[in-house]
């Protein structure tokens, strides 16, 4: 309540710039401070306050590193699960093509030495047919003549050299180039049938599958001309264990007899990165890795094919 002293305006009525009312409260003579009086935190409840903090912090970092460990863990899973299934594809494709227009060049000396459709080993392959469409012919073909002429003479100049010169034509008859002048190739034989332009012309290889070392890191590999000095081993995948064939004939019985193959089956073992171990595994009795296996057929779609 505001108070008038001869129409002057006095202080409010309280504690503040009233010295009666400090006095009526704490007494004539009363040094205490007025901030003693006011609310606030004791020492064993600041202790027990940082206690409670340092376990609620401790519990969210351990869950913090147990989903970052499930993280990587999930990450090398699904790189490896790519890998493997990356590997597994391309072979396949490449295998169930084998002896793919290739009949009429097998005789010796063979595609780059190789005289067979299908080298079956345990723990790799070598395998003969035209995989590669390089071009089309760019005029028609008479059976009889033995020259073509290919799209454009880029094209054609992808069976320049010995090792590159196995060509087959619409997947039917296969030669070897004796000559190129531009787009026009000279074959070794003549033409046994007639074709028309725009007629698929296709590169003839013989691909070798395996595993090697590659700097402490075992990978599959891919050997575009094996058997020659200008070997091109390509990595199809990384950290690749294991890699073994079994050769099976029209009957589905083992076989090792080239001729005889109709069926492959491939299986692929792959780990997770060798140079991030599991700490978890090795406590377990592992080594640390994790291992994935895929097995599949392949049915060898041109063996046994009348040409």
């Amino acid at each position: 309540m505001e108070r008038w002293n001869n129409g002057k305006k006095k202080q409010k009525d309280g504690i503040i710039g009233n010295p009666k009312m400090i006095r009526r409260r704490f007494g004539q003579y009363s040094n205490i401070p007025i901030f003693q009086y006011s609310k606030g935190v004791t020492l064993i409840e600041l202790l027990i306050a940082l206690v409670i903090s340092a376990i609620l912090i401790a519990g969210i970092y351990r869950a913090f590193i147990h989903q970052q460990k499930t993280y990587a863990t999930q990450e090398q899973v699904a790189d490896m699960q790519q890998n493997v299934r990356v590997a597994i594809n391309r072979m396949m494709r490449e295998i169930r093509m084998a002896g793919f227009g290739v009949r009429d060049v097998l005789n010796s000396p063979g595609v780059n030495g190789y005289t067979v459709e299908i080298t079956p080993n345990a723990d790799s392959i070598t395998i003969v047919g035209g995989f590669r469409r390089i071009s089309t012919l760019a005029t028609d073909a008479k059976g009889g003549t033995d020259s073509i002429t290919l799209a454009n003479a880029t094209e054609a100049s992808q069976f320049d050299g010995p090792i590159h010169h196995f060509i087959c034509i619409g997947g039917i008859e296969s030669h070897i180039v004796q000559n190129r002048v531009g787009a026009a190739l000279t074959l070794d034989k003549p033409l046994k049938v007639n074709y028309l332009a725009g007629t698929p012309i296709f590169k003839i290889h013989a691909v070798t599958y395996g595993i090697r070392d590659d700097n402490g890191t075992s990978v599959l590999f891919r050997d575009l001309y094996s058997n020659t000095t200008s070997t091109k081993r390509e990595t199809v995948a990384e950290n690749i264990e294991s890699l073994q064939f079994e050769y099976f004939d029209a009957s589905g019985n083992p076989t090792v007899i080239p001729a005889n193959v109709r069926m492959i089956r491939v299986t692929l073992t792959a780990t997770t990165d060798p140079n991030l171990p599991d700490p978890e595994l090795k406590k377990a009795g592992g080594d640390g890795y994790r291992r994935r296996t895929i097995s599949s057929n392949v049915q060898v779609r041109n063996m046994g094919v009348s040409p």
